[in-house]
């Protein structure tokens, strides 16, 4: 198991920056929401960070590898720990009506098959993958 503030601490580190007790809080709110936020849902969940102090954080986790945006419809972006952290790959539905976003897991061959493809597509560019991320955008059911 992956221990996440281990992980935050030296990813910041590298980055020549502090793993302070907001940083810590943004990514324990993460951790706990197993589902990307957004910074207002956040705030709702950690209610003692200002949201200048919260939006900091994010910046810099995300700098330093710890968080992950997601960019979807609606007026936020989302934000979720760095899929390496969570043990857990997995892609987004996202909707571009309302901005929700739902994580989804493939199959364990349907994934093969598409890291295959994708490795193929990358060595014609002579280009090095280091992971993959699929989002598939549409309507969701409450906004249909």
């Amino acid at each position: 198991m992956i221990e996440l503030h281990a992980v935050a601490e030296s990813r910041l580190r590298a980055e020549g920056q502090r793993y302070t007790r907001n940083h810590r809080a943004v990514a324990e709110a993460l951790e706990q929401a197993g589902r990307p936020l957004s910074l207002p849902e956040l705030l709702q969940r950690r209610r003692d960070l200002a949201q200048s102090s919260a939006y900091r954080s994010l910046a810099v986790l995300e700098t330093a590898g710890v968080v992950h945006r997601v960019v979807a419809g609606g007026d936020f972006a989302r934000f979720e720990l760095a899929q390496e952290l969570t043990e857990h790959h997995h892609h987004h539905r996202i909707c571009s009506s309302c901005g929700g976003i739902e994580d989804f897991s493939l199959p364990a061959g349907v994934e093969a098959t598409l890291d295959k493809a994708l490795r193929r597509v990358a060595g014609r560019a002579a280009f090095t993958p280091s992971s993959h991320q699929l989002d598939l955008l549409g309507v969701c059911a409450g906004c249909r």
